[in-house]
């Protein structure tokens, strides 16, 4: 049987190299663990920013940040009143009890993101840990970067007041740069900027079209697991949406990756040969 079986990958492999290529790549990442591992880092994060930009930032930082979440996952009627009561608090109360260290820890803790969105580009990439550390500093960056990207998530999805005709393209193009400089990022430049464009333009369009539906299904699936279930409702709905995210993310740069290193894309992006490459090479 594993005779067969091997022997049935080799003709895949001859007959659809980047399909095989790609099915490979696919199990190395592991792709659902370490897109689960990434949408749980991702919630536990966001959950306690969310009270850290309620208890620190100005009000008008606090309204934006409302008014883009709002217009990304089209929140209407009882999610969007807690959306709004947790990030503007009447009184002090909340900074008090956050604090000004705490409120570091949180965002030192959020670099956990970071560090989860690393070892899956380092894995698509084919990157091995040994001999390959990081600066910490970028995990930091880019955790500021995409809280920044949040914030004119809504202008943008709007078209800047054009509408939603042009608020897509520009989201797509925004999107596309704003993976492309993750990826690189969180590389430290071990892969150079060309070989990652692949990867940002699918995980760009792959995360535009589930921001577009998840406006179809969120608000309706938030307000009844509310009602039904209080404010542990949407944990469930928000975790479940968050995974479905990171697996298409998770798989948009595998695929990134594969597609950048087949020999003709190889030879124009100057991308580095993959594993199986470099041991022919030795």
């Amino acid at each position: 049987m594993t005779a067969s079986a091997r022997s049935a990958h080799a003709r895949a492999a001859t007959r659809f190299p980047v399909v095989t290529h790609l099915a490979d790549r696919m199990v190395s990442v592991n792709i659902f663990d370490s897109a689960t591992r990434l949408a749980a880092q991702s919630f536990l994060t966001a959950v306690p920013l969310l009270f850290v930009v309620g208890a620190y930032a100005p009000p008008p930082v606090r309204h934006q940040l409302i008014t883009s979440v709002r217009t990304v996952f089209g929140v209407t009627g009882a999610a969007d009143a807690q959306l709004v009561q947790a990030l503007s608090p009447t009184t002090g109360s909340l900074r008090q009890a956050t604090g000004v260290v705490g409120g570091l820890m949180v965002l030192l803790s959020a670099t956990a993101v970071s560090r989860a969105l690393q070892r899956l580009c380092k894995r698509a990439w084919e990157i091995p840990r040994a001999g390959t550390r990081i600066a910490p500093w970028r995990w930091l960056a880019w955790l500021v970067l995409w809280l920044a990207a949040l914030l004119v998530q809504g202008p943008m999805r709007d078209g800047f007041g054009v509408g939603a005709w042009l608020g897509i393209p520009i989201t797509l193009v925004g999107l596309t740069g704003l993976w492309w400089w993750t990826q690189h990022l969180l590389l430290g430049g071990l892969v150079g900027w060309k070989p990652l464009l692949p990867g940002a333009v699918i995980t760009a369009v792959a995360v535009t079209a589930l921001s577009v539906t998840a406006r179809l299904y969120l608000p309706r699936a938030l307000n009844q697991a509310l009602s039904e279930y209080g404010s542990l409702g949407p944990v469930f709905i928000l975790l479940s949406w968050l995974i479905v995210v990171c697996v298409a993310v998770a798989i948009s740069i595998s695929a990134g990756a594969v597609v950048a290193q087949e020999p003709a894309p190889a030879r124009r992006l100057g991308s580095p040969p993959p594993v199986r490459g470099r041991a022919a090479h030795r």
